[in-house]
């Protein structure tokens, strides 16, 4: 009879282990999933106000560059791409073609020494750049927890967990172009103006 109750012990024991790890792994995947999900609402924020700011900035350097009627378009248009890409993949590929819009609408306002001067679009300039540098941040920081989350639902043995519940990997929200990644994003007028990198 001992014996029997022993490895009746035993294998509750076991199952008692296993379910606790399961459900320690269940509860860590919700987390790190429900942080991906809060982090990338911080990116979205800051998008939408750069998105905002940027018919103001438009409207100013009309202004001073009425002519620059294509380049106010093309801005437009990536504007409205940027803003109705869905995933963060399709988002960062969309954010790449709106930031180089905005450098070209620098270096159109670079041209004009009275719209550079214009306290309206300095504190627009200075807006922007405040914008770049959250979005930055938050963007870095989402990633590092999409890199937390997706190995954690890659390792064993939550990764036998993951997919019972559909826990799936989420996307990254990067740049094209790995050397801007490395690089923080500054807004400056002294050179050569516009969004620059680094």
């Amino acid at each position: 009879m001992a014996p029997i109750l022993i490895s009746v012990g035993i294998f509750f024991g076991i199952a008692f282990t296993f379910v606790g790890i399961g459900i320690y792994l269940y509860n860590r995947l919700v987390s790190l999933r429900n942080t991906v999900k809060s982090s990338w609402s911080d990116i979205d924020v800051q998008l939408k106000k750069r998105y905002d700011l940027v018919p103001n900035l438009i409207e100013t350097v009309k202004g001073y560059a009425a002519h620059e009627k294509s380049l106010f378009e093309k801005v437009t248009e990536a504007r409205s791409m940027a803003i109705g890409a869905s995933s963060p993949a399709k988002k960062a590929q969309a954010e790449d073609m709106f930031r180089e819009t905005l450098k070209s609408l620098f270096a159109v306002a670079e041209a004009y020494p009275d719209l550079k001067a214009n306290a309206n679009f300095m504190q627009l300039q200075s807006q922007l750049k405040d914008l770049e540098d959250n979005i930055e941040y938050a963007r870095r920081y989402y990633n590092a927890v999409v890199r937390d989350y997706n190995i954690l639902t890659e390792s064993v043995p939550s990764n036998l967990i993951a997919p019972l519940f559909r826990f799936g990997k989420e996307e990254f929200f990067g740049l094209e172009a790995p050397e801007l990644e490395r690089k923080p994003v500054r807004v400056s007028f002294r050179k050569t103006g516009g969004v620059e990198e680094g």
